[in-house]
């Protein structure tokens, strides 16, 4: 796919990041991986992120991570487009990115570096040789290690034409704005912050409508009828989901760092799509808790 093409495809739609299914040893399971993107793909979503933040990137070794992509690409071939996760160390990044081209992926999302803080003109240079690595398009993550300034957008801009696409998991809302009025179309511009929906309102009125949904892992039905609400101006609609579901459901997932991903994992499991357990550092939800989601779950009716 030409980088062009998928920053169309990024710029309108609901976009979403599949969990990674392992089994009772903590091993990647490329079987039900197939039947959970099988599932997910019809409900509407305009792209899936394999091996992304949600789905344990940092928890997967070169060769799960190639199978990983390679399930994705396969199962979603001609049905949803695939962008892969790549990240950590410069080199590392440039191999996965590589890989995932091989592999077939329509593009690739670039997770924070690894571990270490950095000038912008180190992140500048470790954005562009990643992007000058492949042909596909580029959208890079905008959170943690790597914060970018609009001065330092517009010169990976002039430099990478495959740079196609700025995500962000920041939730800083003057940034946004600023990158948002410097660099206009040069992008398609995600919302990124963990539980998405609680920040699509905001977002959506400074000109950056797109955001990824990890609630949709277990409720699509809910997560596509938010956004199509957020769309519409429909606040009736998506007040009342943020009080019945998003504000009960961020009580849950902030009770312990890490749960941003452990609970979109129990939600699979408790409708019946189970992924498996958690990698180490991440920790699986309680039993109490795992209660405390299952009745959100069933409030919201059928999926």
């Amino acid at each position: 796919m030409h980088p062009q093409d998928l920053k169309k495809i990024l710029s309108s739609g609901l976009l979403s990041f599949p969990i990674t299914d392992f089994d009772e040893n903590g091993d990647f399971r490329a079987d039900t991986y197939a039947e959970r993107l099988e599932w997910l793909a019809p409900y509407g979503a305009s792209a899936l992120f394999a091996a992304g933040g949600t789905g344990e990137f940092f928890s997967l070794t070169p060769g799960e991570y190639s199978d990983v992509i390679r399930t994705a690409v396969e199962t979603c071939r001609g049905k949803v487009p695939i962008l892969a996760g790549v990240g950590g160390p410069t080199r590392t990044a440039i191999a996965l990115a590589q890989d995932a081209q091989r592999l077939g992926a329509q593009g690739l999302l670039l997770l924070p570096h690894y571990l270490t803080e950095a000038s912008q003109d180190g992140l500048i240079a470790h954005v562009a040789e990643v992007c000058r690595s492949v042909s596909i398009g580029v959208v890079v993550y905008n959170r943690a290690n790597c914060r970018l300034t609009p001065d330092s957008l517009e010169k990976l801009a002039a430099m990478c034409p495959n740079l196609i696409g700025f995500k962000d998991g920041v939730g800083d809302i003057e940034l946004m704005v600023s990158i948002w009025r410097r660099m206009g179309d040069r992008f398609s511009y995600l919302g990124g912050l963990p539980t998405a929906e609680i920040f699509a309102g905001a977002y959506k009125a400074i000109g950056t409508p797109v955001y990824s949904s990890a609630v949709f892992n277990f409720v699509p039905k809910l997560a596509m009828d938010f956004y199509h609400a957020t769309a519409a101006d429909d606040f009736a609609t998506t007040n009342r989901l943020i009080d019945e579901f998003f504000l009960p459901y961020l009580d849950i997932r902030n009770r312990k760092a890490g749960y941003a991903v452990s609970i979109v994992k129990a939600g699979a499991r408790l409708v019946g799509h189970s992924g498996g357990p958690v990698r180490a550092p991440l920790t699986d939800l309680t039993a109490e808790e795992d209660d405390m989601l299952l009745k959100l779950i069933r409030a919201q009716g059928p999926q």
